[in-house]
Protein backbone atom coordinates (compact mmCIF):
# COMPACT_ATOMS: atom_id res chain seq x y z
CA UNK A 1 0.00 0.00 0.00
CA UNK A 2 1.06 3.31 -0.63
CA UNK A 3 1.72 5.28 2.02
CA UNK A 4 -1.62 6.98 2.87
CA UNK A 5 -3.85 4.85 1.46
CA UNK A 6 -7.04 4.40 3.34
CA UNK A 7 -7.13 0.80 5.45
CA UNK A 8 -11.21 0.68 5.17
CA UNK A 9 -12.87 3.14 2.79
CA UNK A 10 -16.86 3.56 1.60
CA UNK A 11 -17.09 5.72 -1.41
CA UNK A 12 -20.06 6.80 -2.47
CA UNK A 13 -22.13 3.92 -0.91
CA UNK A 14 -25.94 3.64 -0.56
CA UNK A 15 -27.94 0.70 0.55
CA UNK A 16 -31.50 0.23 0.72
CA UNK A 17 -33.42 -2.72 2.46
CA UNK A 18 -37.25 -2.83 0.58
CA UNK A 19 -38.46 1.12 1.20
CA UNK A 20 -35.88 1.50 3.45
CA UNK A 21 -32.73 3.74 3.29
CA UNK A 22 -29.72 2.10 5.47
CA UNK A 23 -26.99 3.79 3.58
CA UNK A 24 -27.34 7.32 1.74
CA UNK A 25 -24.37 8.51 -0.45
CA UNK A 26 -22.18 7.31 2.60
CA UNK A 27 -18.14 8.47 1.98
CA UNK A 28 -15.45 7.24 5.23
CA UNK A 29 -12.40 6.28 5.28
CA UNK A 30 -10.11 5.47 8.09
CA UNK A 31 -5.89 5.32 8.12
CA UNK A 32 -3.17 3.50 9.47
CA UNK A 33 -2.48 4.57 13.21
CA UNK A 34 -6.01 6.60 13.70
CA UNK A 35 -9.23 5.68 15.47
CA UNK A 36 -12.17 6.36 13.78
CA UNK A 37 -15.07 6.32 16.03
CA UNK A 38 -18.91 5.96 13.96
CA UNK A 39 -21.51 7.71 15.53
CA UNK A 40 -25.02 7.51 15.39
CA UNK A 41 -28.46 6.92 17.16
CA UNK A 42 -30.29 3.30 16.42
CA UNK A 43 -31.19 2.78 13.43
CA UNK A 44 -28.63 5.42 11.40
CA UNK A 45 -27.04 2.88 9.40
CA UNK A 46 -23.85 1.78 11.38
CA UNK A 47 -24.18 -1.78 11.44
CA UNK A 48 -24.89 -1.38 7.73
CA UNK A 49 -21.61 0.98 7.29
CA UNK A 50 -19.34 -1.62 9.02
CA UNK A 51 -21.06 -5.11 7.28
CA UNK A 52 -20.53 -3.32 3.79
CA UNK A 53 -16.48 -2.27 5.24
CA UNK A 54 -15.93 -5.97 5.83
CA UNK A 55 -18.02 -7.29 2.82
CA UNK A 56 -21.00 -9.22 4.78
CA UNK A 57 -23.25 -6.59 2.65
CA UNK A 58 -22.75 -5.63 -1.16
CA UNK A 59 -23.70 -1.53 -1.51
CA UNK A 60 -26.21 -1.10 -4.28
CA UNK A 61 -24.68 1.89 -5.50
CA UNK A 62 -20.57 2.57 -4.36
CA UNK A 63 -17.37 0.80 -3.52
CA UNK A 64 -16.13 -0.39 -0.36
CA UNK A 65 -12.40 -1.56 0.00
CA UNK A 66 -10.01 -2.27 2.49
CA UNK A 67 -6.49 -2.10 2.22
CA UNK A 68 -7.43 -1.43 -1.51
CA UNK A 69 -8.81 -4.35 -2.25
CA UNK A 70 -12.01 -6.39 -2.47
CA UNK A 71 -13.29 -6.92 0.92
CA UNK A 72 -13.94 -10.45 -0.27
CA UNK A 73 -9.76 -10.17 -1.22
CA UNK A 74 -8.26 -12.97 1.43
CA UNK A 75 -4.95 -10.93 1.46
CA UNK A 76 -7.45 -8.10 2.58
CA UNK A 77 -9.03 -10.07 4.94
CA UNK A 78 -6.33 -11.72 6.82
CA UNK A 79 -5.39 -8.34 7.56
CA UNK A 80 -8.28 -7.15 9.73
CA UNK A 81 -9.75 -8.17 13.30
CA UNK A 82 -13.01 -8.30 13.98
CA UNK A 83 -15.45 -7.75 16.77
CA UNK A 84 -18.76 -7.46 16.21
CA UNK A 85 -21.99 -7.09 18.96
CA UNK A 86 -23.25 -10.81 17.91
CA UNK A 87 -20.22 -13.42 18.19
CA UNK A 88 -22.32 -16.40 17.78
CA UNK A 89 -18.99 -18.37 19.04
CA UNK A 90 -19.73 -22.46 20.15
CA UNK A 91 -20.45 -22.38 24.16
CA UNK A 92 -19.14 -25.96 24.67
CA UNK A 93 -15.53 -24.84 23.46
CA UNK A 94 -12.97 -23.61 26.48
CA UNK A 95 -11.96 -20.14 25.78
CA UNK A 96 -7.97 -21.93 25.16
CA UNK A 97 -9.64 -24.20 22.11
CA UNK A 98 -11.55 -21.02 20.56
CA UNK A 99 -8.06 -18.71 20.60
CA UNK A 100 -6.40 -21.80 19.09
CA UNK A 101 -8.49 -22.26 16.53
CA UNK A 102 -9.01 -18.61 15.60
CA UNK A 103 -4.98 -18.07 15.77
CA UNK A 104 -4.72 -21.00 13.57
CA UNK A 105 -6.15 -18.58 10.59
CA UNK A 106 -3.52 -16.68 10.19
CA UNK A 107 0.31 -16.22 8.90
CA UNK A 108 1.49 -15.14 11.57
CA UNK A 109 -0.59 -15.15 14.82
CA UNK A 110 0.48 -13.37 18.41
CA UNK A 111 1.41 -16.01 20.55
CA UNK A 112 -0.80 -16.83 22.94
CA UNK A 113 0.49 -15.45 26.37
CA UNK A 114 -0.07 -11.99 24.20
CA UNK A 115 -3.34 -12.58 23.32
CA UNK A 116 -4.58 -13.44 26.65
CA UNK A 117 -2.48 -10.49 28.34
CA UNK A 118 -4.24 -8.01 25.24
CA UNK A 119 -7.54 -9.23 26.26
CA UNK A 120 -7.68 -9.67 30.24
CA UNK A 121 -8.65 -13.20 29.68
CA UNK A 122 -6.19 -14.94 32.68
CA UNK A 123 -7.67 -17.11 34.34
CA UNK A 124 -10.24 -18.17 32.03
CA UNK A 125 -8.54 -20.26 29.65
CA UNK A 126 -10.02 -23.94 30.90
CA UNK A 127 -13.29 -22.52 30.93
CA UNK A 128 -15.64 -23.30 28.30
CA UNK A 129 -17.51 -19.93 26.68
CA UNK A 130 -20.88 -20.57 27.31
CA UNK A 131 -20.39 -20.40 31.16
CA UNK A 132 -18.69 -17.16 31.09
CA UNK A 133 -20.40 -13.64 32.61
CA UNK A 134 -21.50 -11.21 29.22
CA UNK A 135 -18.15 -9.08 30.03
CA UNK A 136 -16.13 -11.76 30.28
CA UNK A 137 -17.54 -13.26 26.79
CA UNK A 138 -16.47 -9.82 25.15
CA UNK A 139 -12.87 -10.09 26.79
CA UNK A 140 -12.36 -13.35 24.54
CA UNK A 141 -14.38 -11.83 21.98
CA UNK A 142 -11.76 -9.12 22.01
CA UNK A 143 -8.61 -11.57 22.64
CA UNK A 144 -9.90 -13.02 19.05
CA UNK A 145 -10.34 -9.63 17.14
CA UNK A 146 -6.55 -9.29 17.90
CA UNK A 147 -5.17 -12.38 17.91
CA UNK A 148 -4.20 -12.66 14.18
CA UNK A 149 -1.91 -8.93 14.53
CA UNK A 150 -4.50 -7.03 12.61
CA UNK A 151 -3.51 -3.56 11.13
CA UNK A 152 -7.29 -2.71 11.21
CA UNK A 153 -9.58 -3.49 13.99
CA UNK A 154 -13.02 -3.45 13.89
CA UNK A 155 -14.58 -2.70 17.49
CA UNK A 156 -18.40 -2.75 17.58
CA UNK A 157 -19.90 -1.57 21.23
CA UNK A 158 -16.60 -3.34 22.51
CA UNK A 159 -17.03 -2.23 26.20
CA UNK A 160 -20.79 -3.64 26.66
CA UNK A 161 -21.10 -5.86 29.73
CA UNK A 162 -18.14 -4.46 31.04
CA UNK A 163 -17.45 -3.20 34.70
CA UNK A 164 -15.35 0.46 35.00
CA UNK A 165 -11.63 -1.02 35.47
CA UNK A 166 -12.57 -3.56 32.70
CA UNK A 167 -13.45 -0.83 30.44
CA UNK A 168 -10.39 1.42 31.55
CA UNK A 169 -8.22 -1.02 30.95
CA UNK A 170 -9.39 -1.72 27.15
CA UNK A 171 -9.16 1.46 26.32
CA UNK A 172 -5.62 1.69 27.22
CA UNK A 173 -5.40 -1.37 25.19
CA UNK A 174 -6.80 0.12 22.16
CA UNK A 175 -4.52 3.57 22.47
CA UNK A 176 -1.28 0.99 22.33
CA UNK A 177 -2.59 -0.44 19.41
CA UNK A 178 -3.22 2.63 17.75
CA UNK A 179 -0.03 4.00 18.96
CA UNK A 180 1.52 0.80 16.86
CA UNK A 181 0.08 1.42 13.68
CA UNK A 182 -3.49 -0.15 13.95
CA UNK A 183 -6.25 1.29 12.38
CA UNK A 184 -9.14 1.07 14.53
CA UNK A 185 -13.26 1.89 13.61
CA UNK A 186 -15.31 1.70 16.72
CA UNK A 187 -18.92 1.99 17.62
CA UNK A 188 -20.24 3.28 20.37
CA UNK A 189 -23.49 4.10 22.83
CA UNK A 190 -21.16 5.48 25.26
CA UNK A 191 -19.84 9.15 24.22
CA UNK A 192 -17.04 9.37 27.11
CA UNK A 193 -15.56 6.47 25.34
CA UNK A 194 -15.29 8.22 21.88
CA UNK A 195 -14.39 11.30 23.65
CA UNK A 196 -11.59 9.29 25.23
CA UNK A 197 -10.58 7.47 22.39
CA UNK A 198 -11.24 8.92 18.98
CA UNK A 199 -8.59 10.99 16.26
CA UNK A 200 -11.54 11.49 14.45
CA UNK A 201 -15.69 11.51 14.57
CA UNK A 202 -18.06 10.40 12.17
CA UNK A 203 -21.76 11.16 13.11
CA UNK A 204 -24.37 8.81 10.64
CA UNK A 205 -28.04 9.94 10.90
CA UNK A 206 -30.52 8.14 8.17
CA UNK A 207 -27.81 6.71 6.01
CA UNK A 208 -25.72 9.91 5.99
CA UNK A 209 -23.11 11.41 7.35
CA UNK A 210 -23.99 14.70 8.93
CA UNK A 211 -20.53 15.72 10.77
CA UNK A 212 -17.12 14.77 10.57
CA UNK A 213 -13.60 15.95 12.36
CA UNK A 214 -12.11 15.79 15.20
CA UNK A 215 -13.70 15.54 18.78
CA UNK A 216 -12.63 19.17 19.44
CA UNK A 217 -14.34 20.18 15.66
CA UNK A 218 -17.26 18.12 16.24
CA UNK A 219 -17.98 19.91 20.27
CA UNK A 220 -17.26 23.42 18.43
CA UNK A 221 -20.04 22.77 16.37
CA UNK A 222 -22.36 23.07 18.88
CA UNK A 223 -22.69 27.19 20.94
CA UNK A 224 -23.74 25.54 24.27
CA UNK A 225 -21.69 26.18 27.50
CA UNK A 226 -21.72 24.86 30.81
CA UNK A 227 -21.34 27.87 33.54
CA UNK A 228 -20.55 26.66 37.01
CA UNK A 229 -20.02 28.87 40.10
CA UNK A 230 -20.70 29.41 43.89
CA UNK A 231 -23.14 32.04 44.36
CA UNK A 232 -26.19 33.05 46.06
CA UNK A 233 -28.43 33.99 43.50
CA UNK A 234 -32.12 32.50 43.30
CA UNK A 235 -31.89 29.54 40.39
CA UNK A 236 -35.27 30.56 39.66
CA UNK A 237 -34.19 34.44 38.52
CA UNK A 238 -31.93 33.30 36.74
CA UNK A 239 -33.92 30.34 34.53
CA UNK A 240 -35.36 33.27 33.24
CA UNK A 241 -33.11 35.07 31.87
CA UNK A 242 -33.53 34.74 27.81
CA UNK A 243 -29.98 33.51 27.48
CA UNK A 244 -30.66 30.50 29.86
CA UNK A 245 -31.42 27.17 28.62
CA UNK A 246 -31.47 25.56 32.20
CA UNK A 247 -30.26 26.04 35.41
CA UNK A 248 -30.07 23.57 38.56
CA UNK A 249 -28.39 23.94 41.98
CA UNK A 250 -26.15 21.81 43.68
CA UNK A 251 -25.71 23.05 47.54
CA UNK A 252 -23.91 26.22 46.55
CA UNK A 253 -22.85 25.18 43.12
CA UNK A 254 -24.77 26.17 40.40
CA UNK A 255 -24.75 24.55 36.89
CA UNK A 256 -26.15 26.70 34.05
CA UNK A 257 -26.39 25.34 29.93
CA UNK A 258 -26.76 28.47 27.89
CA UNK A 259 -25.71 29.25 24.33
CA UNK A 260 -24.50 32.79 25.26
CA UNK A 261 -21.73 32.22 27.82
CA UNK A 262 -20.22 35.73 27.66
CA UNK A 263 -24.15 37.36 28.30
CA UNK A 264 -24.77 34.93 30.92
CA UNK A 265 -21.55 35.36 32.96
CA UNK A 266 -21.45 39.24 32.57
CA UNK A 267 -25.07 38.98 34.17
CA UNK A 268 -23.96 36.84 37.13
CA UNK A 269 -21.07 39.04 38.25
CA UNK A 270 -23.46 42.09 38.15
CA UNK A 271 -25.72 40.42 40.17
CA UNK A 272 -23.81 38.38 42.69
CA UNK A 273 -19.90 40.94 43.70
CA UNK A 274 -19.28 37.63 46.19
CA UNK A 275 -19.40 35.05 43.09
CA UNK A 276 -16.51 32.38 43.15
CA UNK A 277 -15.12 29.40 41.46
CA UNK A 278 -16.54 30.59 37.85
CA UNK A 279 -15.63 28.00 35.40
CA UNK A 280 -17.20 28.24 31.71
CA UNK A 281 -16.59 24.68 29.47
CA UNK A 282 -17.58 24.14 25.89
CA UNK A 283 -19.97 21.61 25.13
CA UNK A 284 -18.90 18.30 25.39
CA UNK A 285 -19.16 15.27 22.38
CA UNK A 286 -22.46 13.97 23.98
CA UNK A 287 -23.85 17.27 24.02
CA UNK A 288 -22.35 18.18 20.48
CA UNK A 289 -23.88 14.71 19.54
CA UNK A 290 -27.70 15.37 20.78
CA UNK A 291 -27.67 18.38 19.09
CA UNK A 292 -26.12 17.34 15.58
CA UNK A 293 -28.99 14.51 15.38
CA UNK A 294 -31.84 16.78 16.22
CA UNK A 295 -30.76 19.39 13.94
CA UNK A 296 -30.79 16.14 11.44
CA UNK A 297 -33.92 14.39 12.29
Amino acid sequence: MKPGTPTAELEGVHKRYGKVTALDGVDLAVSSGELLALLGPNGAGKSTAIATCLGLVEPDQGAARLFGESPHALSARRRIGVMLQSAGLPDTLKVRELLAQVRSYYPAPRDTDECVRLGGVDGLMDRRYGQLSGGQQRRVQFALAVCGRPQLLFLDEPTVGFDIEARTSLWQTIRTLVGEGCAVVLTTHYLEEAEALADRVAVLARGRIVAAGSVSQIRARVAQRRIRCISALDTAAIGAWPEVRSVCRDGERIEIVTDAAEVVVRQLLFEDSELCELEVQRAGLAEAFVEITREAA
